[in-house]
């Protein structure tokens, strides 16, 4: 087994988000330094392209050819290192051996997925496993789930310190973002359609809020979830749904259940986009509403979904340009009520476009975060959230190091 020498890799370092990531990490640490990393991925032509186009010292940045099928190759990187961040989606297609090996060689590991059929397979095969070993798994370390998984931990501890009682119902309502998709992404999703049309069981399995939560001999309430164009009182206007909402939610509720339902039993959480008020707030949210619909339905169909990858839908390896990336921007709001009725609202902005951009800066400090602010022996191995893994000191970073805010509005 080789010395392990590295405190990171970055795994598919090529990838679209992968160069992002791996162009945040050569500013923050350099090569060289306190901080000693590598990139990993399959091609070493593309590899050494990344390392020379990052500046003088980058072709002092040490690179790992590994195929993401190969556990033999991928159990030697593990001896490497301490800890692997993977951008290698689809992880339904191209993930599943590194969450192995990781879980088996103890090896500390966060992606940005947002699969939720994927990561209840990997929880359901690899849970013991990482538990024994003492490997700590952190999904959904980008743009989902970060800001509404610790956007929620952020309000609740406000609240609890206000009010002595956590929120029993929280929103997060999307109130202005601009960025782009990239092929990977859309190309997750469309092998999430591919999935629900080959496998109708998988829907109904999808559309349970606590499909990866832990298991619990609790009630668990009815969650809200905004289908269509929605009034909504607490913001004065009109919401649509949110397509991540369908990851991020899952997420909040798997923290809360992993935190001992520190949120409360009966906690209701739900995510959604702001269209604003009156009869255009309306119509722009019905038309939200059916767009996301229509495209939902027209990638669940063999025919139709072929053509959306053909002509429509960015492919992979594209995506926003890195002017677009630096121009984009989120803002979230979060409106909390206990049980008592009071009420907290909080903001958690970015400042790049959400999916890349800003992404790109959360995994970088996500992987920091999990391989020096965390001990192994404050937080055992297993499958954990943002939240409950990273907490406080990852909103600490992200402060400081990743252009994003978290603050109390009232």
């Amino acid at each position: 087994m080789p010395q392990q020498i590295h405190h990171f890799v970055v795994f598919g370092a090529t990838s679209f988000v992968g160069q992002i990531l791996t162009r945040y990490l050569y500013q923050r640490h350099g090569v060289g330094g306190a901080v000693k990393w590598a990139i990993a991925g399959r091609s070493t032509t593309k590899l050494d392209q990344l390392r020379q186009s990052l500046g003088s010292d980058g072709r002092k940045l040490p690179m790992i050819v590994c195929d993401a099928a190969d556990e033999t190759a991928l159990r030697e990187l593990c001896g490497t290192t301490g800890a692997v961040v993977s951008t290698v989606g689809p992880y339904a297609l191209y993930g599943s051996p590194l969450v192995k090996v990781c879980a088996e060689t103890g090896t500390d590991y966060c992606d940005l997925t947002g699969e939720v059929q994927w990561i209840q397979r990997m929880i359901a095969a690899h849970e013991a496993t990482a538990k024994a070993s003492g490997a700590r798994i952190v999904h959904c370390c980008g743009f989902d789930s970060i800001p509404s998984d610790l956007g929620v931990h952020f309000l609740q501890r406000r609240a609890i310190a206000a009010f002595g009682a956590p929120a029993r119902r929280v929103k997060l309502r999307i109130k202005a973002f601009r960025g782009g998709f990239s092929g990977g992404t859309v190309a997750s999703l469309m092998n999430l359609l591919r999935e629900v049309s080959a496998d109708p069981g998988l829907r109904k399995q999808l559309g349970n809020p606590y499909a990866v939560a832990p298991p619990t001999h609790g009630q668990r309430p009815r969650q809200p979830d905004v289908r269509f164009a929605q009034f909504d009182a607490d913001t004065g206007g009109w919401v649509a749904p949110f397509v991540m909402a369908a990851i991020n939610t899952r997420i909040v509720h798997r923290s809360n259940g992993l935190a001992d339902h520190a949120y409360g039993l009966d906690f209701a959480y739900d995510e959604a986009m702001m269209t604003g008020p009156g009869l255009k707030g309306r119509l722009t949210a019905a038309g939200v509403a059916l767009g996301l619909g229509g495209f939902m339905v027209a990638g669940a169909i063999g025919p139709t979904r072929h053509l959306l990858e053909r002509y429509v839908v960015p492919k992979p390896g594209e995506g926003p340009s890195p002017k677009e990336q630096e121009a984009g921007f989120f803002d979230l709001r979060f409106i909390g009520h206990t049980a008592a009725g009071e009420t907290l609202r909080t903001q958690v902005t970015g400042d790049r476009d959400p999916g890349y951009g800003s992404t790109a800066k959360m995994l970088g400090e996500a992987i920091a975060c999990l391989a020096f602010d965390v001990p192994k022996a404050e937080l055992p191995g297993g499958f954990w959230t943002p939240a409950t893994a990273l907490g406080d000191r990852l909103i600490e970073r992200l402060q400081a190091h990743a252009g994003l805010r978290f603050e109390q509005l009232g």
